[in-house]
C-alpha cells in the first residue's frame, strides 16, 4: 500500500506541473483539508484545491515541482519537494516581478479510500518573498 500511496501523491504533484485540474477529482477526497501556514483558514475540498493550484499556476505559469524524497508509513506519505517557477502573474496581491524563484518544502499527505484526504504543507514562504524582492533578504538593508 505504501507504494500506491506514494504514486498517488506524485500524481498530485503532476497536477501542479501539468495543470491537469480534471485529475483533482480522482486524487482528492471531497472532504479534503489542506493545512498550510500561508492559508490560515485552510483549503477545503476539491474546489478549494483547484483554486489553490490555479492561483499558483497563474502566478508561476512555468511552475515545476520536483519530488526529492518520499517516505510512506501507514496512511501517510511525507514528500520533500523543490518548486521552481517564474513569477509572471499576481500572487496574493504581489504583482508579477518576472523573477525566477526556487522554494523547498515538505508535505505530509494522509490517504484514505484511495484519495488524499488531508495535507500538512510547510514551505519556505519567507525565502519565496525574499526572492521576489517583496522583503529584503538578510544583509540587504532595512532598519
Amino acid at each position: 500500500m505504501s507504494e500506491e500511496n506514494k504514486a498517488l501523491t506524485r500524481r498530485f504533484v503532476e497536477v501542479f506541473n501539468q495543470g491537469n485540474l480534471s485529475a483533482i477529482d480522482e486524487i482528492i477526497a471531497p472532504n479534503y483539508v489542506r493545512h498550510d501556514p500561508t492559508s490560515p483558514d485552510g483549503i477545503r475540498g476539491s474546489e478549494g484545491i483547484r483554486q489553490f493550484v490555479t492561483t499558483y499556476r497563474t502566478a508561476f505559469p512555468d511552475i515545476h515541482i520536483t519530488t526529492m524524497e518520499q517516505i510512506a508509513e501507514g496512511d501517510k506519505v511525507v514528500t520533500r519537494w523543490t518548486g521552481r517557477g517564474t513569477h509572471k502573474g499576481a500572487l496574493m496581491g504581489i504583482p508579477p516581478t518576472g523573477k525566477r524563484v526556487t522554494v523547498t518544502g515538505i508535505a505530509i499527505n494522509r490517504i484514505a479510500g484511495g484519495k488524499i484526504v488531508e495535507t500538512w504543507n510547510n514551505f519556505d514562504a519567507l525565502g519565496q518573498l525574499q526572492q521576489l524582492g517583496v522583503i529584503p533578504a538578510p544583509g540587504q538593508g532595512g532598519s
